[in-house]
């Protein structure tokens, strides 16, 4: 990770010092002229923090999510048991938080899938687009972005302070390259498990949406779009932006991005169709992908790098499958793959 840092506070909660200075100016070791140890009279302490009361600075080897300052998460050169400022207790409830969230969000999705389906019923069936459209206003701006922010409004965050925590910001140079060097790992690895699952011949499952875009090629242009500016964005923000964020204020990178990952890949079996043992091979398939989400989010702390990532990678599969279904007869088999290894 890069060594910025955000506010290190939950927003209308002071942070509370984490240095050795009590509250009426008195250090641990009897001094009261606000000569620190090491001969400082600046007040602040070698940690960076000041000495006199005053707020706690971000910790520099965290990743830099604003908190609740009773329970700082850890540095990444630090086990979890290091930390005394954090008990074994908040480490379970930022696991069962994150979690929770993370699968609350197909739910909330799955029930208003129904409500589309009942209008639907009702109005003598819906055009396909207009479908496609309002299932992904539930299903997405809904269900993942609408969880997540209503999540973070109860903590008690306000607009500047859900920014901070998500960290939107336009992405530089570098973090663009990044897109594009993730895409092609996520490219690379996803390609090369996929052929081996095939050669193995083991049981995989499809994406519904990839399976809608093949049978239907005229919506694929509605599906790359929203790819960028929907699926990408929504599922960013929920799965890396807060429930890899909520893990992150109590546990290291690498945990934290393999739980979010997993929760992630695991939430896709209700977009799979086929047999339960396809449906988890395929699963298994794309906790990679999401892999390489986390870990480019660590990296930047800007949830616009990931959210980009997410996108071309599906944009780039409908653009695929698009291509495999105007060329049917040479690129059949493209069109199955491209089916299977679709992240939605």
């Amino acid at each position: 990770m890069t060594d910025t840092s955000r506010d290190d506070e939950k927003v209308g909660a002071p942070a509370e010092p984490r240095d050795a200075t009590q509250t009426d100016g008195t250090a641990a070791d009897g001094r009261t002229d606000g000569t620190a140890a090491d001969g400082r009279t600046d007040g602040t302490a070698a940690d960076g923090t000041t000495t006199d009361g005053g707020a706690v600075e971000a910790n520099p080897g965290h990743v830099g999510r604003p908190q609740d300052p009773e329970n700082p998460g850890p540095d990444d050169e630090t086990t979890v048991g290091d930390d005394a400022d954090r008990t074994d207790d908040s480490t379970i409830v930022a696991v069962v938080v994150a979690v929770g969230l993370g699968l609350l969000g197909p739910l909330i999705a799955l029930v208003g899938g129904f409500g589309i389906f009942a209008v639907d019923v009702v109005v003598g069936g819906l055009p396909l687009a207009v479908n496609l459209l309002l299932t992904l206003l539930v299903g997405q701006y809904v269900a993942f972005a609408g969880l997540a922010l209503a999540y973070l409004a109860w903590r008690g965050f306000d607009r500047s302070g859900i920014v901070s925590y998500l960290g939107v910001r336009k992405p530089s140079l570098i973090e663009l390259g990044l897109v594009v060097a993730g895409w092609v790992v996520i490219l690379v690895s996803v390609m090369g498990i996929s052929l081996l699952v095939q050669l193995l011949g083991v049981e995989t499952a499809a994406n519904q949406s990839a399976e809608l875009a093949i049978g239907n090629p005229a919506i694929i242009p509605l599906f790359i779009a929203a790819s960028f500016l929907v699926i990408g964005p929504c599922e960013e923000i929920l799965y890396r932006g807060v429930v890899q964020g909520r893990l992150r204020e109590s546990l290291p990178a690498a945990p934290s991005i393999i739980i979010a990952s997993a929760v992630f890949a695991f939430i896709h079996v209700l977009a799979l169709t086929g047999g339960i043992e396809g449906r988890l091979t395929t699963v298994a398939i794309l906790f990679f992908p999401s892999l390489v989400f986390g870990a480019v989010y660590e990296y930047t702390e800007n949830i616009v790098v990931p959210s980009l990532l997410h996108g071309l990678h599906n944009a780039v599969i409908f653009t695929l499958l698009y291509v495999s279904i105007t060329y049917a007869d040479e690129f059949e088999e493209l069109a199955e793959m491209m089916a299977l290894v679709a992240v939605f």
